[in-house]
C-alpha cells in the first residue's frame, strides 16, 4: 500500500508541476501582443501599374490573325517602343550638334531695333512656330545670321519633340569623316541617315568647307535628300555665290520651297568695337 501511494503520491505531483508550468506559460502568452489578420479573405495582390497599358511594358504586340494568314505569329513594336526610339533618336542628334554652346542664341537675346533685322528676326519666328519648307540666310559676317538660325533650333527643340540637328558645314564634315570606313561602312551610313531625315537641320556656314570632290558630293547628298522630301532646313553663308556649288545654290534659291533672306546691315560686332575703343 505505501509503494502504491507513493506512486500515486508522484503522479499527482507531475500533473500539479504540469499544470503550474501551464499556467506560467498562460500567463506569458497572455502579455504578447501577436497580431491578427482580422481581414478574412483579403488574398487579393496589388494590381500591377504599366507604363503603357497597351503592351503591359512589353515593347511588342503580336497581331491577331488567324491561322494561315501571313501575319499570323508576327510581332509588331508597340508605339511606347516606338516613341522611346524616336526620343533616343533626337537626343543622339542632340548630341552630335554643337548647340550646347549656342543655348544664350535666342529669340529674347537678338537685337532686333533695325528695322532691316527685325523683318528677318519675324520671318524666323513665324517659321520657328512652324517649321515648313527652307530659310535661307545670306549676309556679311557679324549680321546676325546664326544667331537667328539657332535661335530658330533652340526654340524648336523647347516646344517640338522632333530631332534637331545644328552644324556649322566644315565640322559637320570633319564629322562624318571620323566615321567614314569604305570596309565597315554601318555607323557612317547611319549617322549619315540620322543627319538627312533630322525633324530640322540647320547647316551654318555654307561655302566655307574645302571644296574636295568627297566633300562636294556629300553635301549635295544631304541637301537633294531634304529637297525632294521638302523636310525642314536652314542654311546660312556669308559666301558669294559663285563659293556654293550650282546644284545646291538652286535648291537653296528654289522660291517654291526656300525663302531667301538678305542681311545687309553693318557687322555687329565691328560696330560695338568701334562704340568701346
Amino acid at each position: 500500500m505505501s509503494s502504491g501511494s507513493c506512486r500515486t503520491g508522484h503522479k499527482v505531483a507531475v500533473v500539479q508541476v504540469s499544470e503550474a508550468r501551464m499556467k506560467r506559460i498562460g500567463d506569458v502568452l497572455q502579455g504578447l501582443s501577436i497580431p491578427i489578420n482580422t481581414a478574412a479573405g483579403n488574398t487579393s495582390v496589388e494590381q500591377k501599374i504599366y507604363k503603357c497599358e497597351i503592351c503591359k511594358d512589353a515593347h511588342w504586340l503580336r497581331v491577331d490573325a488567324e491561322p494561315g494568314h501571313p501575319n499570323f505569329g508576327r510581332v509588331v513594336p508597340c508605339q511606347c517602343l516606338i516613341r522611346e526610339q524616336e526620343l533616343q533618336r533626337n537626343d543622339n542628334l542632340l548630341d552630335m550638334s554643337n548647340l550646347q554652346s549656342l543655348s544664350h542664341l535666342r529669340f529674347e537675346t537678338f537685337d532686333n531695333s533695325n528695322s532691316r533685322l527685325r523683318a528677318a528676326y519675324n520671318t524666323s519666328m513665324r517659321f520657328a512656330q512652324n517649321p515648313e519648307g527652307w530659310l535661307f540666310f545670306h549676309g556679311n559676317c557679324g549680321v546676325g545670321k546664326t544667331h537667328l538660325a539657332a535661335a530658330v533650333a533652340n526654340h524648336v527643340i523647347s516646344q517640338r519633340h522632333v530631332g534637331v540637328y545644328f552644324r556649322v558645314v566644315p565640322d559637320l564634315l570633319d564629322q562624318l569623316r571620323a566615321t567614314f570606313d569604305p570596309q565597315h561602312g554601318v555607323a557612317y551610313d547611319d549617322r549619315f541617315q540620322q543627319i538627312k531625315n533630322a525633324g530640322l537641320l540647320v547647316l551654318d556656314d555654307l561655302g566655307t568647307e574645302q571644296t574636295t570632290p568627297w566633300a562636294s558630293e556629300k553635301l549635295y547628298q544631304l541637301i537633294n535628300h531634304r529637297y525632294n522630301e521638302q523636310l525642314p532646313t536652314v542654311v546660312t553663308s556669308n559666301q558669294d555665290f559663285t563659293r556654293i556649288e550650282q546644284r545646291i545654290l538652286s535648291r537653296l534659291l528654289d522660291t517654291r520651297l526656300s525663302e531667301y533672306i538678305l542681311i545687309d546691315v553693318d557687322d555687329y560686332r565691328l560696330k560695338q568695337h568701334r562704340k568701346t575703343g
